[in-house]
């Protein structure tokens, strides 16, 4: 527990002075770089301090100067505070709504374009957050998705959720597949205790959405590729 007591203690000590200063500071001047900066470094040190380390491949294959979107399998509380630390430039994220109104918190998700989701299962709903998702990808910002939608509770893949494939057909964005393995034993779902250890994050040559003729083409070909970097166990 002392690793997790560790994460948390760092998060909280850079957070405060870190929303303090440059929250104000993108109202001001409407430059978020500096807020995002300090969000990366926090995540990123965060997890030193509480002994967690990420083994990176694939960095060389993102596109660059080009915003894309990132499709990743879920397995932890730990991947997002992963992927945010190592995509290079900026990268939005979708995220529940009700995250977006928490106090100070959800001021930075705004100003960091964060795309606010409902899982009401409403199409116009889903319809709104895609349209949003494509203006935040027209200002060369990536976006980053957990395409099963949820945690998957023992490491294994779960079904892909159809939206961030809507997304990748309408805006014709690169979608690059990561593979995430290793944080699923340094901080299991169900559990707010980490572990030392060593995750492994592989990201994949591009795909490009206008090669496929359907959405569902487009997720076999992102699955297949999700799969070739995870072990044989996680693949089903």
């Amino acid at each position: 527990m002392i690793w997790s007591l560790i994460f948390i203690t760092n998060m909280v000590v850079l957070g405060i002075p870190s929303a303090l200063l440059f929250i104000p500071w993108c109202w001001i001047t409407g430059d978020v770089m500096p807020l995002y900066r300090a969000t990366r470094f926090m995540l990123s040190s965060s997890c030193r301090l509480a002994g967690v380390r990420f083994r990176v491949e694939g960095l060389d294959r993102i596109p660059r100067y080009k915003a894309c979107i990132f499709m990743s399998n879920h397995v932890s509380n730990l991947d997002p505070p992963a992927l945010i630390s190592i995509i290079p430039g900026r990268t939005s994220a979708f995220m529940k709504r009700s995250l977006m109104n928490l106090p100070i918190l959800g001021t930075g998700f705004r100003q960091g374009d964060f795309i606010a989701v409902d899982r009401s299962g409403n199409p116009s709903d889903a319809q709104r957050s895609v349209a949003e998702a494509q203006r935040v990808l027209a200002r060369n910002v990536h976006i980053t998705t957990f395409v099963e939608g949820t945690r998957s509770p023992d490491g294994r893949m779960l079904p892909f959720k159809k939206g961030p494939f809507y997304l990748a057909m309408a805006s014709g964005a690169p979608c690059v597949p990561v593979s995430i393995y290793g944080t699923e034993s340094l901080m299991p779902k169900g559990s707010n205790r980490i572990r030392r250890g060593v995750a492994h994050v592989e990201f994949h040559e591009p795909i490009d959405p206008k090669a496929f003729a359907t959405r569902e083409e487009l997720m076999r070909a992102v699955r297949a590729a999700i799969s070739s970097g995870l072990p044989e166990w996680m693949r089903t």
